[in-house]
């Protein structure tokens, strides 16, 4: 299987960060992040995932106050992160998340472009719509695009920014001396991009990284994300509760890949996946009892309002989540069957908001090592999914107990690589 892992300090665990054996690292901290980098690169995951939000997520109650009192925050931009980190790791995969709704295409080809020089080929962009209003008004604007409009503007945006990549030729550059031509005039040209959202002259003016451009990662389980997802995504990153939503999913996504004219074997679905691990299965059942015991109902709320782009602050807390199929404006492909599971079950809001706290909605693998790779591997049995990002609830020490402890028992079941056999992501991932 492919392995990547979510780079964090606080954990996705929304209590996590309250844990006794989590970092207290200042979330700043480039040594904490290079740290927990090559440990992951010492095990030889894929690659590492840097997440991201514009914005303290506001939705709740019309302010950031109930966030900032329940929820850790506060993390480096991802491309200035990676931009360190490429030279402080070697080999494995690093990859970002960059929003095409509140960033330019020309901007992001020449940072990432960049980055890929720096880290020799190793570089992957997560191409998201991003998700509230709160985001939007940090950029000028008063309200987030809707679902459609956002992803016919991600999918342009992805567009001219592989163009823009592809507007020099391999062998642009020849940099002779003696003739006096640095560049050969018609390996760089211009892309003429006039679409709907973008009209963009071109060229770039950096060249590519000739042996590997970055790799496309997309993350969403919308009928709007797959439709573009199934036209340019080398990587996803879905959402996916069990493994029979998986393997539904992963038969369908394949079959829009091949209806794009693409081939469904040459696009990993890498699924998150929460991995609670501890030396027995019931020391790890009762390690979850104490993250649990941790969260605030609030750090749920305002997490879910925020990636719902609608306030829960007006609904009472002690009665049945309501129905919000209509209400929601930012993440549908997560929160709709979530919400209907919960309805389904009778939960109150805030004890969904609790479960919500609890892994966002990913899979939770609850055991010793040997059980939780156990889990992992009849997932990807079951499902026809290519691997997982790991998700840690809280840091470091969950990092260290996945990477030390679960990656060897992979490793001992012939389920995982147990060294590097290239130096590029395209090559760890088989693309």
């Amino acid at each position: 299987m492919h392995l990547a892992l979510f780079l964090t300090l606080s954990g996705l665990h929304l209590g996590g960060w309250r844990h006794t054996s989590s970092s207290h690292a200042d979330p700043m901290d480039i040594r904490a992040y290079a740290s927990l980098a090559r440990k992951a690169e010492q095990a030889a995951l894929d690659m590492i995932f840097v997440a991201d939000k514009l914005a303290i997520d506001s939705t709740y109650g019309g302010s950031i106050e109930a966030t900032v009192s329940s929820r850790a925050m506060g993390s480096p931009e991802p491309l200035t992160l990676l931009s360190a980190l490429s030279v402080l790791t070697d080999r494995i995969g690093l990859a970002a998340t960059i929003s095409t709704t509140y960033t330019e295409p020309y901007h992001v080809a020449r940072m990432l472009g960049s980055i890929n020089h720096y880290s020799r080929g190793r570089l992957g962009w997560n191409a998201v719509t991003s998700v509230s209003d709160g985001e939007a008004r940090n950029f000028g604007r008063k309200s987030h695009l809707e679902h459609a409009e956002r992803y016919d503007r991600a999918a342009e945006f992805i567009n001219v920014v592989q163009s823009l990549w592809r507007s020099w030729k391999p062998d642009a550059a020849v940099r002779d001396r003696d003739l006096g031509v640095y560049a050969l005039t018609d390996h760089i040209n211009p892309i003429h991009h006039e679409g709907q959202h973008f009209q963009i002259e071109g060229p770039l003016n950096v060249p590519p990284y000739p042996e590997a451009a970055p790799i496309l990662i997309q993350a969403g389980v919308s009928e709007h994300f797959s439709d573009v997802a199934s036209r340019y995504a080398e990587v996803i990153f879905p959402v996916l509760t069990t493994s029979a939503r998986a393997h539904d999913f992963v038969t369908n996504f394949r079959d829009k890949v091949a209806l794009a004219g693409r081939d469904p074997n040459k696009v990993r679905i890498l699924p998150g996946c929460v991995p609670v691990v501890a030396e027995t299965d019931s020391r790890a059942k009762k390690f979850q009892a104490e993250l649990d015991a941790l969260i605030q109902p609030l750090a749920g709320l305002t997490f879910m309002s925020g990636s719902m782009n609608h306030d829960l602050s007006q609904y009472p807390q002690d009665e049945l989540i309501p129905d919000l199929n209509s209400e929601i404006r930012g993440s549908r492909g997560r929160f709709l069957p979530f919400i209907a599971d919960a309805r389904a079950k009778g939960l109150t809001l805030e004890q969904t908001a609790l479960s919500y706290a609890r892994d966002l909605s990913f899979p939770s693998f609850v055991g010793s090592p040997a059980t939780v790779a156990d889990q992992m591997i009849s997932w990807v049995n079951e499902s026809g999914i290519d691997g997982f990002t790991i998700i840690p609830p809280n840091c470091p020490a969950s990092d260290n107990l996945f990477l030390e402890s679960v990656v060897p028992e992979l490793q001992r079941k012939g389920a995982f690589r147990r060294n590097y056999d290239g130096k590029t992501l395209r090559h760890h991932l088989g693309l």
